[in-house]
C-alpha cells in the first residue's frame, strides 16, 4: 500500500474500501471504527469530504442498468457535484439502507478515482521506497 494510505485513519480506511466496492453510502458502517460509529453524520460527512478533496473518491447516485441478457440492475451515475455535497451529505437518510432493493435507484454511492485506486493498491517497491519499508 501506498504512504497515502498508511497515514489514513481506520475510518477514512473505510470511506476508501467503500469506493473500491462501489457500495451505497450506508456500507461504510460495517468498516468504520468503532468509536466514529457514533458520531453525527457531519463529522463522517466531513471525513469523506476530505477524501473527495484529495481525489480519491467521488459521491454519485445509484442508476439503473440493464445487462446485455436485459437483466436489470444498477451502476454509478453522474458524480454529485462537489458544491452540493455538504447538504446533502447533511441529510441523515442518506446513510440508512433503503428499505427494499428497488430503491436503490438514487441513492448515494462511492467510486474510486484513478488517483484513489493508486492510493489503495501501489505499493511501496513501486513508490520507489526502500525494500522492507
Amino acid at each position: 500500500m501506498s504512504r497515502e494510505w498508511d497515514a489514513l485513519d481506520e475510518s477514512r480506511r473505510a470511506f476508501m474500501i467503500n469506493a473500491f466496492e462501489i457500495d451505497i453510502l450506508p456500507g461504510v458502517w460495517g468498516d468504520l471504527a468503532e468509536e466514529d460509529k457514533k458520531l453525527p453524520v457531519s463529522a463522517l460527512a466531513e471525513m469523506l469530504l476530505d477524501l473527495v478533496d484529495r481525489g480519491w473518491v467521488e459521491v454519485r447516485r445509484v442508476a439503473p442498468w440493464t445487462a446485455p441478457d436485459g437483466t436489470p440492475g444498477y451502476q454509478p451515475g453522474e458524480p454529485v457535484p462537489r458544491a452540493e455535497l455538504p447538504a446533502v451529505l447533511a441529510d441523515p437518510d442518506e446513510w440508512e439502507y433503503p428499505a427494499e432493493w428497488a430503491e436503490w435507484i438514487g441513492a448515494l454511492t462511492l467510486t474510486e478515482t484513478p488517483e484513489g485506486w493508486r492510493v489503495n493498491r501501489i505499493g511501496p517497491e513501486e513508490e520507489g521506497y526502500p525494500a522492507g519499508s
